[in-house]
């Protein structure tokens, strides 16, 4: 017998054990890992669907905020144009009245005008806060699973809310 050439029955044994050993592979072996790659495929392809439809949600959820801040804004320039108009309205008629009650009227309409606006400031900052309430329940129901994406989004609307301030 030489050692580079192994006897016939040995070869013969081994070939048989590795016939039986890949039989049972692939009876039961393979089934399971190719199972197991296919689920972790299905789990994976599932994961990245969700993930887009999230961000189509935030980018829903973002053109709503904007359109719903522009509309505020649009109704706090319009009353202040109504009040605007008020308080010329007043001063037209103070300036027909004696000079002691057109002090006074003016007056007046200048309190009403700043209540007015305060009141005007206090419900858009209102709405504006409710709306960022309900977004930012939305983003954190849909986008924060972890601790650091929740830290990263607080961070964001910390900036997002000081840029806004600082306008």
């Amino acid at each position: 017998m030489s050692l580079l050439i192994p006897d016939t029955g040995l070869l013969f044994w081994m070939a048989l054990v590795f016939i039986i050993v890949l039989a049972i592979l692939w009876k039961w072996g393979f089934p399971v890992i190719v199972k197991m790659v296919n689920d972790r495929k299905a789990y994976i392809d599932d994961s990245l669907q969700k993930a887009h439809e999230a961000n189509e949600k935030l980018a829903n959820i973002r053109i709503e905020s904007e359109s719903m801040l522009q509309e505020a804004r649009e109704k706090q320039a319009q009353i202040l144009k109504e009040a605007a108009d008020t308080r010329d309205a007043i001063v037209l008629k103070a300036q027909d009245k004696a000079k002691d009650e057109g002090t006074r009227l003016i007056s007046e309409a200048k309190a009403e005008i700043d209540s007015e606006k305060q009141n005007a400031i206090r419900e858009i900052r209102a709405q504006v806060a409710e709306l960022s309430v309900q977004i930012a329940e939305k983003i954190l129901r849909k986008k924060l699973d972890s601790d650091e994406k929740q830290m990263d989004m607080i961070d964001r609307l910390l900036d997002e809310v000081s840029v806004d301030d600082n306008k």
